[in-house]
């Protein structure tokens, strides 16, 4: 039978995110348009984005904060593109993205001491393997396949190489040990459900130090550039940016920030992504067609949360046909107005991706549920001619 009740905000993409609860156009009311950025005002509000971002996140005072083009893409290849080639690196592989990173250092950086460090889909590599005398690239959280590292503690505090982190899916709703971060990057537009484009970029001092110590073999474009005559360009942490910013996001990002202190800062925001996902943990324990991608609990993300098919007859269907199936389901929910963006990553194994961040409310993600075995099961029933 169909599910009386539908999901209030049924936004559950992987990004661009849900906007936070309540949000509307008039959020943007104080977005200062038809002026320059590097106005006096243009300046103040993208140092508010990066202040606000300090008192949301708790990153140390030592730590510079910037705002950088081209969303989390553009701010994890500028890390690449300036901090690699020192030393050695190992690449840390378990999804799409983590794989991007690798055929930019091994393909486009060419460099030549390079360690890839894989796992398949819902699984974590060895992260002991990763040697710390080099530098180390990893994502904190798998966005297209559910799956995180549980915490920082096999990190050393006594590292020497660099520790570049793309947090993309985990700031805001993880806890990031800074101590044991040099770069972190990360999106507006994922937990704090902000508008695209624009990627923020953190620099612990050591990899402040890097960067004035170390001038890599390749030229570098105007909007990589993050040294000048072999110092830091201090203003782009303090609200200077490389290229011209769209001030109604900057708007937007204020906005969520804000939103975030009001409910109860970081603590609020991670307790709220952790909910959503023990409310679909105790759904999929008692599902019969439905399981984690991830097979660790200590390792499941409470934002990108994976999903595939257990039910015997789906999974002996060939793989071609296990998508069929999987963008039917998701099809479905997105004609019932249930869910939206629902599908998995088009590169993981067939299934279902519910985004779980701090926007979205525990109470949809309870109403969505149900949708999800009444879609099953009439796609299933439309599959077999039953």
């Amino acid at each position: 039978m169909k599910p009386a009740r539908r999901p209030s905000n049924p936004l559950f993409s992987s990004g661009p995110c849900a906007k936070r609860p309540g949000w509307s156009l008039d959020a943007l009311d104080g977005a200062l348009l038809g002026r320059s950025h590097r106005s006096k005002p243009g300046k103040a509000k993208l140092k508010e984005v990066i202040d606000l971002t300090r008192a949301v996140l708790a990153i140390p005072g030592d730590y510079r904060i910037g705002i950088v083009p081209a969303s989390d893409t553009g701010a994890v290849e500028m890390a690449l593109w300036n901090l690699l080639g020192e030393r050695g690196v190992d690449m840390m592989a378990w999804e799409s993205f983590g794989k991007e990173w690798v055929t930019d250092v091994t393909k486009q950086l060419r460099l030549s001491d390079v360690r890839t460090i894989q796992a398949p889909y819902g699984e974590l590599p060895d992260l002991s393997q990763a040697d710390f005398s080099r530098d180390v690239v990893f994502t904190w959280n798998g966005t297209t396949s559910g799956v995180r590292v549980p915490d920082g503690d096999w990190i050393p505090a006594d590292r020497e190489g660099l520790s570049i982190c793309d947090a993309t899916s985990a700031a805001f709703a993880m806890d990031i040990p800074w101590s044991k971060i040099d770069v972190a990057t990360w999106s507006w537009q994922k937990v704090l459900g902000g508008e695209a484009a624009h990627g923020m970029l953190v620099l612990s001092p050591r990899a402040v130090a890097r960067l004035e110590s170390f001038q890599p073999d390749r030229p570098l474009p105007k909007i990589f550039r993050l040294t000048s005559g072999g110092k830091l360009i201090e203003g782009i942490f303090v609200g200077d940016t490389i290229n011209t910013p769209s001030m109604l996001c900057v708007e937007d990002a204020i906005d969520g920030l804000r939103w975030s202190l009001s409910v109860g800062g970081l603590t609020q925001l991670i307790r709220r992504s952790e909910q959503n996902l023990r409310i679909v943990s105790e759904w999929v324990a008692a599902s019969t067609w439905a399981g984690f991608l991830g097979g660790d609990p200590a390792t499941r993300s409470c934002t990108s949360i994976c999903l595939r098919f257990t039910d015997p007859e789906v999974t002996a269907l060939t793989p071609e046909a296990q998508a069929d199936f999987a963008k039917k389901l998701a099809t479905l929910l997105e004609k019932e107005e249930a869910a939206f963006d629902a599908g998995s990553y088009r590169d993981a194994p067939p299934g279902l991706r519910l985004w779980g961040g701090a926007t979205v409310e525990n109470e949809d993600m309870e109403a969505v549920l149900p949708w999800l075995d009444w879609a099953f099961a009439t796609v299933k029933a439309e599959t077999f001619g039953r």
